[in-house]
């Protein structure tokens, strides 16, 4: 691990010199001011000589350590909050690059804990922790050698008990680092629970259940609590320990310093030098053991963000892949099957072949859980197909770069995702370029041009997180208008007009309307008036295509999965020419409006 972060800080090797350099400085002044002890006793006091060069001496010394803290201090913090900042944009750009079954694994609140708590403790440890384990390390070092530069007798008797503190040091450092990983995967947990409660206020409060999520967050808070205590129990081991040995130090230069001035082999201002050295060099040894207790806290973090940059999920590009040309001819599925985990016997999709030409709409029915969701997401390639292949004009997608395919595929989906943005930013999002005509042509064509002037900040408002500032139709059709904007060939609604009221999904249905036009569709169907005017309606049951057709010749098919789906419908008697819409937006359970996004298909 430690060979892993030192290549963080490689790139800084210049500035890691002229902190080392700082930090000489430090430790040399250091041992200059125990130095000149020994001249204040000497010289100064008895007869009042060389009073003006100690003093200014003195003052020097105490400049020269300042420079020397200040430097050191201000360059390793600097490394530090470079190193932070590379890793913690390595570990986001690779959690950002996984496929989607991974964040169906990993919580939001898990890997919010790893990008900051966990690198905000790596942190500590190469600006705070590395920098005094260095200076003070140089400052002791400085010590020492003042010590057996005045009496290497001296020395040897009061530094013979330090190696007895390295064992006590060692197996305390190993414990802190097993309760510092504990204390922060409960911190993990923590954020989960809070990211939870957060993200899902509106049923909370709905269910009255502030209470219970309160009481999840005390006893999730008070493990924390507990572990953080043990933490702090090893850590504040280690100073008294330090005391002791300093204490014993002190008492055996006392026993064998007063024995060797009384015969004459030490002066009295040597001897005040060397335990004014000796007592200078407890504040280091101080800082060092917290420095290992630091070090160890770090290491834990250190692990599992390094666990987490080795777990690699993503759906990344072959090594000769090429961009793909725009789709011209054909959209096509070949014999495909997919699993989350690879196991056949866990199949979502089996067997699914299907060829959809250039400007055609799909509309893809069936019970939850049938893989409506999950066949989608194969075309976008959020995952790879495990068996099979999915063509575009004959060409094996996985063939072609990611960024070529999925500049080719806007997507609508039920559940829409706004950022906490203005709307034009949320328009744009799929084309940062845009000019504030082509926004607002987009937003016209999808009808939002209307309620977006009516705001006080027109595009310049702020959609809150989540766009909760709008109303569910209001985002749908920021949501299409962004769709719009990328114009791309190939475009994918998943139950795009769900719990929407009769209003909004008369606006959002003809926007929609209009972003289909010449465009190669596949849409989980929700409503019938969609599944109408469909070109081919693809019926899936249990992760395979039982029936393909268009609306009356489905129909007609009285035994067919597709006529008992439409059974269950309720549907208005409308006069023709007009959009039908249901009755009542409460399916019942295996009605057309199965969300694949739940359960196990996400």
């Amino acid at each position: 691990m430690v060979r892993r972060l030192w290549t963080y800080a490689w790139p800084y090797r210049g500035h890691l010199a002229a902190a080392l350099g700082a930090m000489v400085l430090f430790g040399a002044a250091s041992a200059g001011l125990a130095y000149l002890i020994k001249p204040i006793f000497d010289d100064v006091l008895p007869n009042r000589e060389r009073v003006g060069f100690v003093a200014g001496a003195m003052l020097g010394c105490y400049l020269l350590k300042g420079v020397g803290s200040y430097g050191s201090t201000y360059l390793m913090t600097g490394i530090g909050q470079r190193v932070v900042r590379d890793v913690r944009n390595q570990l986001f750009r690779h959690v950002v690059g996984q496929s989607a079954g991974f964040f169906t694994t990993w919580t939001t609140g898990r890997l919010m804990s790893r990008v900051t708590n966990d690198v905000h403790q790596i942190q500590q440890a190469v600006s705070s922790t590395v920098g005094d384990l260095l200076r003070e390390s140089l400052a002791l070092v400085g010590y020492c050698a003042l010590l057996f530069y005045i009496d290497a007798g001296l020395a040897l008797v009061c530094l013979t008990g330090a190696p007895i503190v390295v064992y006590p040091l060692l197996r305390l450092g190993q414990r802190v680092r097993r309760t510092s990983r504990r204390s922060q995967e409960e911190l993990e947990h923590l954020s989960h629970i809070t990211a939870e409660a957060f993200t899902g206020h509106r049923i909370v409060k709905a269910f009255s259940a502030e209470a219970y999520e309160v009481g999840r967050f005390r006893e999730a808070s008070q493990r924390l609590f507990r572990i953080n205590m043990k933490v702090t129990g090893a850590i504040a081991a280690l100073p008294p320990l330090m005391e002791l040995l300093g204490g014993v130090a002190v008492a055996a230069a006392l026993w064998y310093g007063s024995r060797e001035i009384s015969a004459s082999r030490l002066t009295s201002g040597e001897f005040a030098s060397f335990i004014a050295a000796l007592f200078m060099m407890y504040g280091p040894a101080k800082k060092l053991s917290r420095v290992n207790a630091g070090l160890q806290q770090a290491a834990a973090a250190g692990q599992r963000i390094f666990e987490m940059l080795d777990l690699h999920t993503e759906v990344v590009d072959r090594p000769h892949a090429k961009p793909l040309a725009p789709l011209g001819h054909s959209l096509a599925l070949r014999d495909v099957g997919f699993s989350y985990d690879g196991i056949e016997g866990e199949r979502i999709l089996r067997d699914v072949s299907l060829m959809v030409g250039a400007g055609q709409m799909v509309a893809i029915v069936g019970l939850s859980g049938s893989g409506k969701t999950t066949l989608v997401n194969l075309l976008a390639r959020f995952y790879d197909v495990t068996d099979g292949a999915v063509l575009l004009d004959g060409v094996d997608i996985r063939d072609g770069t990611l960024s070529s395919l999925r500049s080719q595929i806007a997507m609508v989906t039920q559940e829409t995702i706004l950022f906490d943005d203005t709307i034009a930013a949320n328009i744009a999002y799929g084309n940062p370029a845009a000019s504030a005509g082509a926004i607002e042509a987009a937003a016209r064509t999808a009808h939002a041009h209307e309620f977006i002037v009516a705001l006080p900040e027109g595009y310049a408002t702020y959609v809150g997180e989540r766009g909760q500032r709008l109303s569910g139709g209001q985002r749908q059709r920021i949501a299409i208008a962004r769709a719009l904007l990328t114009n791309a060939p190939i475009l994918i609604l998943d139950e795009a007009t769900s719990s929407l009221d009769s209003e909004s999904e008369g606006l959002v249905q003809d926007a929609l309307a209009r972003l289909l036009t010449n465009r190669t569709s596949f849409v989980i169907a929700h409503r019938l008036s969609t599944v109408r005017r469909a070109d081919v309606i693809v019926v899936l049951d249990h992760g395979r295509i039982v029936e393909v057709g268009q609306h009356d010749e489905l129909l007609k098919r009285d035994d067919g999965i597709y006529a008992k789906l439409y059974e269950m419908q309720i549907f208005d008697r409308v006069p023709p020419g007009k959009p039908m819409r249901a009755v009542d937006d409460r399916e019942p359970a295996g009605s057309f409006g199965g969300v694949d996004g739940e359960a196990g298909e996400s």
